[in-house]
């Protein structure tokens, strides 16, 4: 599980394209010596499993089905990645919950000047963006955000100038597409409330505990 509080930008070193995944070895500022073989790195908001560190880099596989799902795809030679690793249980929670399972690819539709931050707005599929609520949280390229606006196909967040300095959101522009996964707890609530055979109102809320009566 992983915050979306990016802790390096790295650079992809070389990209080893076998007929059933990639294999990325990734240059990173981070301290190779804390990084070890299985464990879990979010690259752009995508979960990949360290397979082996070198001396200066570190190497990750993707499968052709994350391939097919995420950015990863479009990646080559000296391009800046997000780098997040797996959270640890006695670490401070500074995002929201990620588990870098990428639901969709969005594309960046407008850019502006907001004061001294940035807006993105994002076109994503319909079907996700149900899961994606104003002043909830998103992911984008594996960077905890929130919501400013929405609608049936589209989102608009802001980033303020340390996020901008700290991440690749920056390098961004006009149609670029980036990794998109929406907060899981809307999709646990989804599928709680599809197994309940009674409506959720407030008698339901009531009985269960959720709200209490005056």
């Amino acid at each position: 599980m992983f915050t979306g509080i990016i802790e390096d930008l790295g650079t992809i070193a070389a990209i080893d394209r076998m007929s059933g995944r990639w294999e990325f070895s990734l240059r990173t500022a981070l301290s190779l010596s804390g990084i070890h073989e299985g464990d879990s790195i979010a690259v752009d908001g995508v979960c990949l499993t360290v397979t082996k560190v070198g001396q200066e880099t570190f190497s990750a596989d993707a499968s052709l089905e994350t391939l097919n799902v995420t950015t990863l795809s479009n990646k080559t030679v000296n391009d800046r990645v997000n780098l997040e690793r797996a959270m640890r249980a006695d670490s401070r929670f500074g995002g929201h919950i990620v588990m870098g399972h990428v639901d969709a690819t969005g594309e960046i539709e407008r850019i502006s000047k907001a004061g001294d931050s940035i807006q993105y707005t994002i076109r994503i599929p319909e079907e996700i963006s149900r899961y994606i609520v104003r002043k909830g949280s998103v992911a984008v390229d594996g960077i905890s955000l929130t919501v400013n606006e929405q609608s049936a196909t589209t989102f608009t967040v802001n980033v303020i100038p340390y996020t901008a300095s700290q991440t690749t959101i920056a390098l961004r522009v006009l149609g670029d597409k980036v990794n998109i996964e929406t907060d899981i707890l809307g999709r646990y609530v989804e599928n709680f409330l599809k197994g309940q055979k009674e409506g959720v109102d407030l008698d339901f809320l009531y009985r269960y505990g959720y709200i209490r009566g005056k």
